[in-house]
C-alpha cells in the first residue's frame, strides 16, 4: 500500500490518553497502513483502559476550525468519524462534508466506550441517522449499536437493512459481542447481505478495537480499494492487531497496531 504521496485521512473523534481508543488509534492504524492522518479533535477524554472517568465535548467552532484548516491545505482522500460527543458536533462535521461529496466517508458510531459506559444520548443518535448515515460510504456498527441505530428491527439482519435505508451504502456488523463460538461480521449492501466473515474469538476484552476496524476501513478506501476488498483487507489487519495485543495496563487489553515491525507478522 505504500505510496510517494500517502493518502491523507480525516478522522473526527475523542482524545484517549491511553493510547488505545479514539484519535490515537485512528493515527496509529493508518500510519501502519501507509496513510496520513489528519486528526480533529471532538472531544477530550480521561479514560484508561478500565473505562472512562470524563469527558468534555471540544466547542464547536473549533471543531470546523480544525477541519477547514486542514481542508484548505491537503487533499483528503477519506474521511472517519468516532466518538461526536453531540448532536451539535455531528450537525457541523455534516455540513463541512457537504463540500466533498466524493470523499469517502466511514461513520463508526461510537455509542458507548469498550467497559459499556454511554458516549451518546439520544439527540446524538437522532443526528447520526439524520445527517451522517446517509452520506457514508460505510458503517461499521458492532451489533449493540445497530440495535441501538435501529431500535424497531427485530433482527441484525432487519438492523442493518434499516441502517441501509437511511442512505448508507455498506454496513458492516460485526459481532464480537453476540453468544457465537467464532466472532461473525456481516456486510450488507445492495439491500442485501453481500459477506458473512467468520473470524476466530480471540481470549480477552480490547480497548479500541472497533476504531481500529473502522480506521482500517478507511485506510484501505483512501488507497481506492473498491468497498467490498476494502472491508475485508480492514477486518485482516485488526484481527492481527488485536491476536497481538498488549496488556499494558490493569484493565483491557491494547491493540498493537505495529504487529508486523515487530517481527511478529505471520
Amino acid at each position: 500500500m505504500a505510496s510517494e504521496r500517502p493518502p491523507v485521512v480525516m478522522v473526527f473523534g475523542g482524545l484517549d490518553p491511553s493510547g488505545g481508543a479514539g484519535l490515537q488509534a485512528d493515527i496509529e492504524t493508518l500510519a501502519s497502513l501507509g496513510c496520513y492522518a489528519a486528526p480533529v479533535v471532538t472531544a477530550i477524554t480521561a479514560q484508561d483502559t478500565q473505562g472512562l472517568k470524563q469527558f468534555a465535548s471540544v466547542e464547536t467552532d473549533l471543531v470546523i476550525a480544525q477541519a477547514r484548516a486542514v481542508l484548505e491545505d491537503m487533499p483528503v482522500a477519506a474521511f472517519k468519524t468516532g466518538m461526536l460527543a453531540s448532536s451539535i458536533t455531528v450537525s457541523a462535521i455534516a455540513s463541512i462534508l457537504t463540500d466533498y461529496p466524493d470523499v469517502p466517508l466511514v461513520v463508526d458510531p461510537v455509542l458507548a466506550t469498550g467497559a459499556g459506559q454511554a458516549l451518546a444520548d439520544e439527540p446524538l443518535e437522532d443526528a447520526l441517522r439524520a445527517l451522517l448515515l446517509p452520506r457514508a460510504m460505510l458503517a461499521t456498527p458492532n451489533s449493540i449499536e445497530a440495535r441501538r441505530l435501529a431500535p424497531g428491527a427485530d433482527t441484525l439482519d432487519a438492523c442493518a437493512h434499516a441502517i441501509l435505508t437511511l442512505g448508507c451504502e455498506y454496513v458492516l456488523v460485526t459481532g464480537e459481542h453476540e453468544p457465537t463460538a467464532a466472532v461473525e461480521n456481516r456486510l450488507y449492501g445492495d439491500r442485501r447481505l453481500l459477506q458473512t466473515y467468520p473470524w476466530e474469538r480471540l481470549p480477552g476484552q480490547y480497548h479500541g478495537s472497533g476504531c481500529t476496524l473502522a480506521a482500517a476501513c478507511a485506510a484501505t478506501l483512501a488507497h481506492r480499494f473498491d468497498a467490498v476488498s476494502a472491508v475485508a483487507e480492514a477486518q485482516d489487519f485488526a484481527w492481527h492487531a488485536l491476536k497481538h495485543a498488549h496488556r499494558l495496563g490493569m484493565g483491557q487489553l491494547l491493540p498493537d497496531r505495529f504487529y508486523w515491525a515487530r517481527g511478529d507478522e505471520e
